[in-house]
């Protein structure tokens, strides 16, 4: 062989290491920089968890007081229900809602569930639910049953934007792509709830928070926060 190619070919396989060396670097710091940007999006996203959930118990704390006062004039009992619902990476965490239904209500649902009316079978939703007391059904429509889980937001169970939280009972039926949903912090708002909430079937439902969790930024988690006050105003899908 050519001495002046052998030269060439030994200068540049010698340079190999070096070169792969460079590349590994470089793609350790491009990693290390993403890294970066999702842990500092998601500071920021808890810091404004935080500071808007504390702002909103204390200027709706009269609203808090006229609920309560209506729930127990209409259901003798506690105002608040508390659930165990599943949260990120499958931790159990205990989401708190006003009270929206009879005591009894937990106790009646297995002898109700052949009268699911929800596309899919893990999620029971029934338009005229009998277990639902007089007051009930305009804190649902209006969601605001939903908005003691402030609380749970302020505590880090959950988030302003995110999948909504769901039952262990529902989780043990997810299937492999289901389970996608439990990869970030549940919300109380998400795409299927400014979108028609309970009219959008379960299978559609884990299509939009998929959706979110692949795009999720804070404009977009702005958005849907802007999007949640008509869907709560028309109270589509509510029931």
């Amino acid at each position: 062989m050519n001495t002046d190619l052998q030269h060439k070919l030994l200068n540049r396989y010698s340079r190999l290491p070096y070169l792969n060396k460079q590349f590994s670097l470089r793609l350790q710091l491009k990693r290390l920089l993403w890294f970066g940007v999702i842990r500092v999006t998601y500071l920021i996203k808890r810091l404004i968890d935080i500071v808007a959930s504390i702002v909103l118990l204390i200027l709706l704390m009269p609203l808090f007081i006229i609920i309560m006062l209506l729930i127990y004039i209409s259901s003798p009992g506690p105002v608040f229900y508390k659930q165990t619902r599943v949260g990120r990476w499958g931790s159990l965490f205990t989401m708190w809602k006003f009270r929206s239904m009879y005591c009894d209500a937990d106790a009646r649902l297995k002898e109700m569930m052949a009268q699911n009316e929800m596309t899919g079978g893990v999620i029971f939703k029934m338009k005229n639910d009998p277990r639902i007391i007089p007051i009930g059904r305009f804190i649902r429509k209006a969601s605001i049953d939903e908005l003691p889980q402030l609380w749970n937001v302020f505590k880090g169970d959950m988030s302003l934007v995110g999948p909504r939280p769901a039952l262990p009972s529902e989780v043990d039926q997810y299937s492999l792509q289901d389970r996608q949903r439990l990869e970030v912090i549940p919300g109380i708002t998400c795409i299927w709830q400014v979108s028609g909430r309970s009219d959008i079937p379960f299978p559609q439902q884990v299509q939009l928070d998929v959706q979110y969790i692949e795009s999720q930024s804070l404009l977009l988690d702005l958005k849907l926060l802007l999007k949640t006050i008509p869907a709560v105003l028309l109270s589509r899908g509510a029931y």
